[in-house]
């Protein structure tokens, strides 16, 4: 999730469960420590471009490294904090609303490492976008009210919201599955894996994703509340298979790159349409129906003993954006 989310996601934690008087001390630690996971993003090496990606999400999200989240943030937060609550208290508040990051990333698309260093696997329930504007919404005003009234309830009844709104990500993701897999069936395909995930800041346009006859196929699937399915069929591309396409490779540099994208991608690789040099993650996509990647790295064989470098291809033109804002309005 953004990181304003997870500052208020914190701050509904902390103010659920303190002391009336000490609802807003009780807030702003929340909201700040909520955020501290994050600071991994910042994590760079110049020389090896997929570390970021690599160490996004991983062992500052991992639920066996909360209390020392926790104790980190109550470190840095202790000089402020000290007139108002006791050191015991800040901890409290520090570890409880740290603990609300990864688990609320692990509801978004990319996936999050919960189980580091014991598991690589990273657990992404696909219920909510990272970014959603009306979650994020409704987590503010309730947060505010709390934190204005110093009322206890008020974060109750955030988190009621939370609960509710994810259980609707839930019955949306199950229904976009289920339309997904009747247009495979449609075009007698034999599904070998899906997966589906909300596009960016909604739950009512979805993209499916599905693997057959080595190849993938990416769908638009519209769910209206009060009206019809709609349908936007996609496009397609032929999957990559990194230990034929680059055996002549291994042991290098580059190689083990390819793997390490492969891994994080779990195995979703494509080529860039516009750049056959590029090979990037079939699961992400500017429009749900399009077999543009969003991210990819690009592949040098000249430079076998050089780290791949890694690119973004986001393409916001106003083409693009009308595009992706009639598919959401259910316009063909």
């Amino acid at each position: 999730m953004d990181p304003l989310t997870h500052g208020l996601v914190g701050a509904a934690a902390t103010q659920s469960f303190a002391d009336k008087k000490k609802i807003r001390p009780a807030a702003f630690t929340g909201f700040v420590s909520a955020m501290l996971a994050d600071l991994d993003f910042f994590i760079h090496n110049p020389a090896d471009p997929l570390l970021n990606i690599e160490l996004h999400r991983q062992f500052t999200h991992s639920l066996i490294f909360i209390p020392v989240g926790g104790l980190i943030a109550a470190g840095l937060l202790w000089w402020i904090m000290r007139q108002y609550i006791s050191f015991r208290e800040l901890y409290l508040y520090s570890v409880v609303s740290y603990a609300t990051a990864g688990i609320m990333d692990s509801f978004t698309s990319y996936g999050t490492m919960l189980l580091w260093p014991f598991l690589d696997t990273r657990f992404a329930w696909n219920l909510i976008s990272v970014v959603d504007p009306v979650f994020t919404a409704g987590v503010l005003i309730l947060v505010g009210l709390s934190f204005y009234y110093r009322h206890r309830p008020h974060a109750w009844i955030c988190w009621a919201w939370i609960i509710i709104y994810l259980l609707f990500g839930l019955v949306q993701r199950e229904r976009a599955t289920a339309t997904a897999y009747e247009l495979a069936n449609e075009r007698n395909h034999l599904v070998e894996r899906m997966v589906v995930k909300p596009t960016i800041g909604n739950l009512l346009l979805w993209r499916s994703t599905y693997e057959y006859d080595e190849a993938f196929h990416a769908d638009g699937i519209r769910l209206g509340l009060f009206s019809d399915t709609k349908v936007y069929r996609g496009e397609s591309a032929s999957r990559v298979y990194p230990e034929e396409a680059y055996d002549d490779y291994m042991a290098t540099i580059m190689y083990y790159d390819i793997m390490r994208f492969s891994r994080l991608s779990e195995d979703y690789l494509i080529r860039h349409p516009d750049k056959p040099n590029v090979i990037g993650d079939a699961r992400y996509s500017m429009l749900p129906t399009s077999m543009t990647p969003l991210w990819g790295i690009e592949i040098d064989t000249d430079k076998p003993d050089d780290h791949v470098s890694f690119h973004y291809f986001r393409d916001a033109s106003p083409e693009v954006r009308q595009t992706l804002l009639q598919m959401l309005l259910a316009r063909d």
